[in-house]
């Protein structure tokens, strides 16, 4: 195999490997190695080579999962070797990726990028600056016969450095039509379990080249020339647009992962890809009538439990909820939900009262956006409708009580929804409900226990990707993602 350091060759095991068996020796041979002393560019590339060869040689012999893997790439970025050379062995990590060809020796440099790349996004743009991208598209293409985990980790690499900044058009123009639907013939091909290990990375991959294509189209950054229409086109709409039909399982588990999500520039991630859907004439019908009916008890429920301060996630929603009842198949008979959604949309436009208790001051662009989805035909309410009485928690139980699963004639246009709608990856939305449980929960053990109390012990908001069964995640690590920055965030609302 050969990599960027030069030709590797794989040596004969040391003797000492035959006296000590076991994986302990392995990650003590592996520290030792890490471990090493480097004055020069030459003995770097020495220990990197002699790392890459002792961690792939016996791969099949000590690492038998992720974790394993993992442990290993850890194991090097934790050194004093990466401490003190970093930007070298970053870069020479990233050439490596660009020359090797072993599927054993490139999960371990997908994962050294990945793990590293996810504390420091100096990586990532360096990936994206060394043409990286277009290699990434490649490897996904050709690798998934070779190794599955390799290929997960893959889709996670290109996702991961794909949300954090803007990709060169040169590169996006690389993708072709056979690669957009091989990735969307992955989601039919596994089971119907969104908790498949391929649903996830796939679906992310897609849709944050949805958000690529929008943002290269609507929002040209200054230092690269605007592409032509014919030069560049969204090959996921146009996919959906011509092969809809064949790909049903994506649209399914879209509407699934927002109603599980809670990073919010996930869930902005699929409603960009909505409204998208939802105001191309080819893709009005896209979706199954019952996934549309599920879409809507989905935003009634997210609309009415996202915090005060998620305004701007609060206006993604409106500006999709109006093509959504305007243009999809919902606008035929009979008309899905139609009292609750109106009880809602006077509800967020009520001033004084418990429902201004509940939404807050009701700013112009809510009002402009209520006010469009009220004039849908078949949605429009008698001029003389009150409000919905009562308390605002009240009525917000009473609407929670739906079933939920565990040419534009819009003024609106799609450059306020691709640049005015950005958050930094891995900030969480906030939950009404889930906070009042936090608070009810407190509050009880407040009782049982005393003042005392630590708030650790009952601090479940919870992390990862908003699916079933989250994790935790510990306050450092929320704090290290909350300082992460898009470079997409722009100031001021549309």
């Amino acid at each position: 195999m050969s990599s960027s350091f030069g030709t590797v060759c794989k040596p004969a095991p040391p003797a000492s490997l035959h006296e000590h068996q076991g994986a302990k020796y392995y990650i003590q041979e592996l520290d030792d190695i890490v471990s090493t002393q480097c004055q020069t560019h030459g003995l770097i590339d020495d220990a990197l080579r002699s790392y890459l060869t002792f961690v792939t040689n016996y791969k099949g012999e000590y690492l038998h999962t992720e974790y394993d893997i993992a442990r290993c790439a850890f194991k090097l970025l934790e050194s004093v070797l990466f401490s003190t050379h970093k930007d070298y062995v970053r870069r020479q990590v990233v050439f490596s990726l660009l020359e090797e060809d072993s599927p054993d020796t490139l999960h371990l440099i997908v994962t050294l990028l990945l793990f590293d790349g996810r504390d420091n996004e100096a990586t990532f743009e360096m990936m994206n600056e060394e043409g990286i991208f277009p290699k990434l598209v490649e490897l996904i293409h050709e690798k998934k016969d070779d190794d599955a985990g390799l290929h997960r980790m893959l889709l996670e690499l290109l996702y991961e450095m794909s949300r954090i900044q803007r990709l060169r058009v040169q590169d996006l123009i690389l993708i072709e039509d056979d690669f957009v639907q091989y990735l969307f013939q992955i989601i039919e091909g596994v089971s119907d379990d969104v908790n498949d290990p391929y649903h996830y990375p796939v679906i992310r991959v897609l849709l944050i080249l949805n958000e690529q294509y929008m943002v290269s189209a609507h929002d040209p950054s200054p230092t690269q020339p605007p592409p032509t229409t014919s030069s560049l086109t969204n090959k996921v709409i146009k996919t959906l647009s011509t092969h809809g039909s064949r790909y049903k399982t994506f649209g399914e588990n879209i509407i699934l992962l927002l109603n599980r999500e809670s990073e919010t520039s996930l869930q902005l991630l699929i409603l960009k890809l909505l409204y998208l859907l939802f105001t191309t004439p080819l893709t009005y019908e896209y979706f199954y009538t019952n996934d549309l009916r599920v879409l809507v008890d989905v935003m009634i429920r997210n609309l009415l439990d996202l915090p005060l301060s998620a305004v701007a996630l609060r206006h993604t929603y409106l500006r999709v909820l109006y093509p959504l009842l305007a243009y999809t198949q919902l606008k035929h008979p009979p008309h899905y939900k139609r009292d609750e959604l109106l009880r809602l949309l006077n509800m967020m436009t009520a001033t004084g009262g418990a429902m201004e208790n509940h939404f807050g001051a009701v700013d112009e662009t809510t009002k402009r956006l209520v006010g469009r989805c009220v004039r849908v035909p078949w949605l429009k309410a008698d001029t003389d409708e009150p409000n919905e009485d009562g308390e605002g928690k009240v009525a917000r139980n009473k609407l929670l009580g739906v079933e939920i699963p565990a040419g534009m004639a819009s003024s609106l246009s799609v450059v306020e929804v691709t640049t005015t709608q950005k958050e930094r990856p891995g900030v969480l939305t906030g939950s009404r409900e889930r906070e009042e449980g936090q608070e009810r929960e407190r509050e009880a053990k407040g009782k049982l226990y005393g003042d005392d109390l630590d708030v650790q012990t009952i601090r479940h908001d919870g992390g990862g990707h908003g699916r079933e069964g989250r994790t935790d995640t510990s306050t450092a690590a929320a704090a290290a993602t909350l300082q992460e920055k898009s470079p997409f965030e722009v100031e001021g609302e549309a």
